[in-house]
């Protein structure tokens, strides 16, 4: 029986839907070799779920895959979330303390938590992130075992318009159950920022195909979080429209170009498009999508100079040439965000920069997943601490005495590797055959004895 965990993760996107499974050995080690992906056209848009029943039946073929890799049952997943109306709300809260009695982790849970419950009209509280807080005026980053008369918390409070969890529960339902939802974006900060990054000061963008989300930290904390109904598919589209050419051709056109941002683009046909044409509603949206990004600074609260440098991820961070426009646009260096380093991926055809939110989500669960509890069952057939395993006498055909044993799954006796065992039941089958055959010698001894014993004919 295997000592490993396995932790099985869902992201749902606006243009697909990745599952995959990570394992956790008993050494601690998390590493990844089954992952799936299903394409979704309009069933998610702008991260919200639109059509229930095709998102479902993308999520439960995903789960069935992920079963057959791995020979078991999925009986929960963790799942992310994100979507248009996700976003930060500052936040504060006052409270009086017992001055001879220190702050605990419990006092602060409490705090925190009936921050989280005041309600925001048609918003949904996610999450409560802690910003900073002040112990009788004193900031100070950890207040924990402190003593103080008052205790003040700055917090951001992560929330979402209702119907972006409620259209999630309602697809989950009847596919698989939910261990928790992780909120993406948070998720990711955590696992691929640097933590210089986070103490300098970043910017988090990820570019997805119909969001970009946004966030900063500064001093170990998130200052602000956003997202932008904009993405790589908006791209996609305006050469959809301006050229007059199907969707998926306009996408491998995007992805062909060569430099699709730089001032001159070889003029070549791709597909039947003139690059250059293509080229031109490509930079024009990419620099609508970047003067929005680099509003939400001002928006923060922060300014340039107060950041380090910009973490890019996402698919539509994929387009050749964006990272370096939007250098030149934030005038911020920007570097090209990876899986976590606590994976090990162990199928390279899955490592791409596409999956950073799947890899980040498991790696979370993985940490907060108790050693003892695992999303999967694995399959198992007998008692391998046996020597022998039952056979299974469940199938249609019938037994035949003739038969050595019936058909089923066997293990291989330890002494006689390769062959098949014959199991305690198999011989109890056969055992009256072996008893009708010492009964008929019986009857013959019987028979011989008594004609010997007959007295012989006088003449």
């Amino acid at each position: 029986m295997s000592n490993s965990q396995y932790i099985a993760a869902l992201e749902i996107g606006s243009s697909k839907i990745v599952g995959a499974i990570a394992e956790k050995t008993s050494a601690g080690y998390v590493q990844i070799n089954h992952l799936e992906m299903e394409k979704l056209t309009n069933s998610v848009r702008h991260g919200c779920v639109q059509n229930v029943e095709n998102t479902k039946g993308c999520i439960n073929s995903i789960i069935k895959k992920l079963e057959n890799r791995v020979d078991g049952t999925i009986d929960e997943v963790f799942v992310g979330l994100s979507g248009r109306s996700l976003h930060s709300e500052p936040t504060e809260v006052n409270h009086n303390l017992d001055a001879t009695v220190p702050i605990t982790e419990e006092v602060l849970d409490s705090i925190v938590n009936e921050a989280g419950r005041d309600p925001i009209k048609n918003y949904e509280t996610i999450k409560v992130v802690p910003r900073t807080y002040y112990v009788d005026k004193n900031e100070t980053k950890s207040p924990r075992g402190q003593f103080g008369s008052n205790i003040n918390i700055k917090l951001n409070l992560i929330v979402a318009r209702q119907n972006l969890k409620l259209n999630l529960d309602r697809v989950m339902n009847g596919a698989v159950r939910v261990r928790e939802y992780l909120v993406t974006p948070l998720v990711v900060a955590d696992e691929i920022l640097e933590p210089s990054e986070k103490s300098l000061g970043c910017m988090l963008i990820d570019l997805g195909a119909e969001t970009t989300t946004v966030s900063f930290y500064k001093n170990d904390s998130l200052v602000y979080l956003t997202t932008l109904p904009l993405g790589g598919r908006n791209i996609t589209r305006d050469i959809t429209v301006g050229l007059n050419v199907l969707e998926d051709t306009a996408e491998r056109v995007k992805k062909n170009i060569s430099n699709p941002l730089e001032k001159n683009v070889d003029h070549i046909s791709i597909e039947g498009v003139n690059s250059t044409d293509a080229a031109n509603y490509i930079a024009a949206r990419t620099g609508e999508i970047i003067a929005n990004i680099k509003q939400q600074i001002s928006y923060a609260g922060v300014k340039t100079v107060d950041l380090h440098n910009i973490v890019l991820i996402g698919g539509g961070a994929q387009l050749q040439g964006i990272a370096r426009r939007i250098e030149d646009e934030i005038k911020l260096k920007v570097r090209m965000g990876s899986y976590p380093k606590t994976l090990n991926i162990l199928d390279h055809n899955i490592n791409r920069a596409e999956y950073v939110q799947i890899f980040s989500l498991l790696s979370n669960a993985a940490a907060k997943m108790p050693y003892n509890q695992s999303c999967v069952r694995l399959n198992t057939y007998g008692d391998t601490d046996q020597d022998f395993v039952t056979p299974d006498y469940s199938s249609n055909r019938s037994y035949d005495d003739d038969d050595d044993y019936s058909y089923g799954r066997f293990r291989e006796e330890p002494t006689r590797p390769g062959k098949p065992s014959r199991t305690s039941n198999s011989r109890e089958r056969t055992e009256p055959k072996r008893q009708k055959r010492r009964t008929w010698l019986d009857k013959a001894r019987e028979k011989m004895e008594k004609l010997m014993n007959e007295p012989e004919d006088e003449e």
